[in-house]
């Protein structure tokens, strides 16, 4: 059965510098027993018909979780777009009929398990809108669903240098798509709570133990 998001690839972004969590890969970081990038995929993974992993430096560190790696679209560590762009570019070699590509940061495990539905349903028609995430605590958006028809357009944005995400998606049809809280066991969290810091990441170990 073709999940509700098939013609969607899900990119999950691991390329940045973890430079508040002193730097290496922090997606790789033990959370209750699974790494905090195995937590993402596999909560991205029944949302979408394909998945790859944005990141950078050797591909052979990440061979466990058994996806294609999709390096930076730029060599300057240009951010979340170039790794929408990195996506895109993959999608279009193997999954040309993809209209879309889905992103989630690998340092947040409790996001939405609808998130590719809801946005979805949010663009509607609208194949070119861009859908973008916001929960209580603000937007967020690295958490996006992003039109491969617009891979040309991106890819320009950033030869001119654009780095931030809003000053690229303000230039085309965009939707923010709502989120509420989830329910863990330690309590209500915001579902794209992220662990920036090792602070950040023993909150999410006592909000997946309840202790």
């Amino acid at each position: 059965m073709e999940t509700v998001g098939g013609d969607v690839v899900g990119v999950v972004l691991a390329g940045g510098l973890s430079r508040r969590m002193g730097g290496g890969d922090k997606g790789l970081l033990d959370l209750a027993g699974a790494s905090l990038i195995a937590r993402v995929i596999e909560r991205l993974r029944p949302q979408v018909g394909a998945m790859v992993v944005n990141a950078n430096g050797d591909p052979a560190r990440l061979a466990r979780f058994g996806l294609p790696i999709a390096p930076d679209a730029t060599a300057d560590f240009a951010g979340p777009l170039s790794g929408v762009l990195a996506g895109m570019a993959w999608a279009r070699e193997h999954r040309p009929a993809a209209r879309w590509v889905a992103t989630a940061a690998c340092d947040t495990p409790f996001f939405p398990e609808t998130f590719v539905a809801d946005c979805l349903a949010a663009v509607g028609e609208r194949h070119t809108a861009i859908a973008l995430a916001a929960s209580s605590d603000g937007a967020h958006p690295v958490f996006g669903l992003w039109p491969t028809a617009l891979a040309g357009d991106l890819e320009r944005a950033l030869e001119r240098g654009v780095r931030k995400v809003l000053d690229w998606t303000n230039a085309h049809p965009t939707v923010e798509v709502r989120f509420g809280p989830v329910v863990l066991p330690g309590g209500h969290a915001d579902p794209f709570f992220n662990a920036n810091t090792p602070a950040d990441l023993a909150e999410a170990e006592r909000l997946l133990r309840g202790v």
